[in-house]
């Protein structure tokens, strides 16, 4: 498939794109991207510093779901059907644990998939950090981007949710355990992420803020995606202080998500779940947030003036990620108005 090349102010200068990114909704905004610059004569470098506040242990496993889902989407290995995990995956390993009545069986690790995570433990026991591993792997899978974890340090998202068997009426489950086993069904009432505020930047992830000429916010969670990496301990500082444009997509239409689970973990935040709403969450840069700018979608073109008024140059495009194409053409939207 061929992509229309980006022409005009939107291919001026721009040699370094960094993208703030979770899983499969980053993944494939970063994948448009892509086929978006690969048109180009000139070469662009794409980051991509990936949330890693999902990861879990795991049957004495290390397991990354963003970091891998961004790695297999773009290196060809994804299953698209699943949204996660390894194409033509076999699932031995998880049955015979089944059979051993090991938990947990909610969450299931294919045999391919643990070839990853097997190879990233053993790393990791051997004192490598986690950028160096993710590195590596990025070596058999060729994703086309520099892929950078937010940090090194252990960082885990737990979702507190109501339980009537606790005396305080309430328990914090880890985030996967919310995702996969509840489904998101119960309501959230509050994200704790712990390990947060002590971690430190992974290597190259304030550089890659500081010396882009753009930085783009896809599509992703904007409270356990995108959240936990603005969260990181110099990451708000280096957005407020790149002289690269910060623009955003939005990943609320027509008041819903369209996969995940946002309006959930939104609400727990207190912030209206809307187009306009996730925007004044991460705020004008002007005002001490990180935006620049803010693709709406076309459905939600009212809100173009409010955030104008907020600070925040704003416009309504498709942002529906039907395929490669349209991808793209969300992507060469955001690199126009971060030219503008």
């Amino acid at each position: 498939m061929t992509i229309p090349a980006p022409h005009g102010p939107a291919a001026d200068g721009v040699r370094r794109i960094t993208v703030l990114s979770g899983g499969y909704g980053g993944a494939k905004f970063v994948q448009g991207l892509l086929a978006l610059v690969r048109e180009r004569p000139e070469p662009v470098e794409v980051t991509v510093v990936a949330n890693t506040a999902d990861d879990l242990w795991l049957h004495g496993l290390k397991v990354c779901p963003d970091l891998d889902t961004v790695m297999y989407t773009l290196g060809g290995g994804l299953d698209t059907d699943r949204g996660w995990g390894r194409r033509e995956e076999t699932w031995s390993v998880k049955q015979e644990l089944e059979a051993y009545g090991v938990e947990p069986t909610w969450f299931g690790l294919g045999d391919r998939d643990v070839a990853t995570h097997l190879v990233r433990t053993e790393m990791l026991e051997a004192g490598y950090p986690l950028s160096a591993v993710t590195e590596a792997l990025c070596r058999r899978w060729q994703p086309g981007v520099r892929l950078l974890p937010m940090t090194d340090d252990r960082v885990e998202t737990h979702i507190v949710v109501d339980d009537p068997d606790q005396p305080s009426g309430q328990r914090a489950v880890h985030f996967q355990e919310y995702w996969v086993r509840l489904r998101a069904e119960v309501p959230a009432r509050a994200v704790v992420v712990v390990g947060l505020d002590k971690a430190t930047p992974g290597p190259g992830v304030v550089d890659a803020l500081l010396d882009a000429d753009v930085v783009l916010v896809p599509p992703s969670n904007p409270v356990v995606s995108v959240g936990t990496v603005l969260g990181v301990p110099g990451v708000r500082d280096a957005l407020r202080e790149t002289g690269a444009p910060v623009v955003g997509l939005s990943p609320i239409i027509g008041g819903h998500h369209l996969r995940g689970m946002a309006e959930q973990l939104l609400t727990a935040l207190d912030v209206e779940v809307s187009a306009a709403g996730v925007a004044e969450h991460y705020g004008a840069r002007t005002a001490g947030g990180v935006l620049d700018g803010w693709l709406v979608d076309s459905t939600d073109a009212d809100a173009v003036d409010r955030l104008r008024g907020a600070g925040i140059r704003c416009e309504a495009v498709p942002l529906l990620m039907t395929d490669v194409r349209a991808t793209a053409a969300m992507a060469e939207a955001a690199l126009g108005l971060a030219a503008r």
